[in-house]
């Protein structure tokens, strides 16, 4: 009886590969792939030709991490463009990574994506390409796919996340757990016994933490009610989910929002309704903004330095890619600022 053996998986095509099939030396492959002077417009042609049939490409990354200039950072985010414009939490998380990069003279390729699917494709195309020397990965899920796709490529990255979702990635995070645990005990100290909240979406790790969270507090405050809506972080979203609350027959007396857009809309959704904020009902957004202090009246919120958390994410990741020590670790926490949106319920 035979033993069948398991095949050995393809060996990934080298420059010399690319040089021997199309009967050039290596450095004519160089000087071709990077649109240099020194080989003819058809030799061109050929070696071209050659390495994307063989799937070789430069991997400029891996040149910068063995002693060459560190030169990209890529970040894939899952949002739709137009929501992403109008949401600040990411254009100021934008700006904190941008802070940081351009001190060493290193740029970010930003990529919106519909899927996780999407998202592995980008990063395995970005890191075989060599177009990134590492990644920041944002919105994790429980048992996310992306985690181990990324290790498997050996690709460096942190996570924006709990470092329960981060797998062997180094983590920063924020402290959800504890921050909405202030914000239920704010709201329940004011008097209110139903509260709600209006979450992102229900897969993702942090929506799960906060849920927790608020259910843990209601019951160790023996609050009436504690109710989450899911959305998609949207304003339409957010207003659609602040009109099934308010109609319900146990309407709550306060609601709790994971971003701001949704929140302002709340404001305008309540106005629609004839009821008056904060007297008929408190309103509380996450990721304090101008919106919220543009907004009258002006949104009471739990708020952090989101420009000061991608910065430290940015950091982070430059700190892996230089392998110096990079442990998982909090950002500072959001704390509560009392504004005008939340008040004891009526009476």
């Amino acid at each position: 009886m035979t033993r069948k053996t398991r095949s050995a998986p393809p060996t990934p095509a080298t420059i010399r590969d690319v040089a021997a099939q199309a009967g050039v030396s290596a450095s004519a492959v160089s000087l071709a792939v990077h649109n240099r002077p020194g080989v003819s417009a058809a030799t061109r042609e050929r070696i071209l030709a050659v390495a994307d049939e063989l799937g070789w490409r430069p991997n400029q990354a891996a040149a910068s991490l063995s002693g060459r200039q560190l030169h990209t950072v890529g970040l894939v985010i899952a949002r739709p463009a137009r929501m992403l414009g109008l949401e600040p939490f990411y254009m100021e998380f934008i700006s904190g990574i941008e802070s940081v990069l351009v001190t060493r003279n290193c740029g970010l390729l930003l990529q919106l994506v519909d899927t996780d699917d999407g998202e592995i494709a980008i990063q395995r195309e970005w890191w075989r390409s060599g177009r990134v020397n590492g990644s920041i990965m944002v919105d994790l899920k429980i048992d996310d796919p992306r985690i181990p796709a990324l290790a498997g490529m050996g690709l460096p990255a942190v996570v924006v996340g709990d470092p329960a979702l981060a797998g062997p990635f180094t983590a920063v995070w924020t402290d959800d757990t504890a921050a909405v645990r202030e914000a239920v005990r704010y709201l329940a100290v004011l008097g209110h016994r139903r509260i709600a909240r209006v979450s992102g979406p229900e897969t993702l790790g942090h929506s799960v933490i906060r849920t927790r969270a608020m259910q843990q507090a209601g019951a160790e405050l023996e609050l009436d009610e504690v109710r989450v809506v899911a959305t998609d972080y949207s304003g339409e979203d957010g207003a659609r989910a602040t009109r099934t609350l308010l109609t319900s027959p146990s309407r709550p007396t306060a609601i709790i929002f994971d971003n701001d857009v949704m929140a302002v809309a709340a404001v305008s959704v309540a106005a629609e309704m004839g009821l008056s904020v904060p007297h008929d009902v408190s309103l509380l957004a996450w990721d304090d903004s101008q919106l919220c202090q543009l907004t009258r009246p002006m949104l009471s919120a739990m708020s952090h330095d989101v420009c000061s958390f991608g910065a430290e994410a940015a950091r982070t990741l430059l700190a892996v890619l230089d392998k110096q020590p990079a442990a998982s670790h909090p950002v500072a926490t959001p704390v509560l600022v009392p504004r005008g949106t939340t008040a004891p319920p009526a009476r």
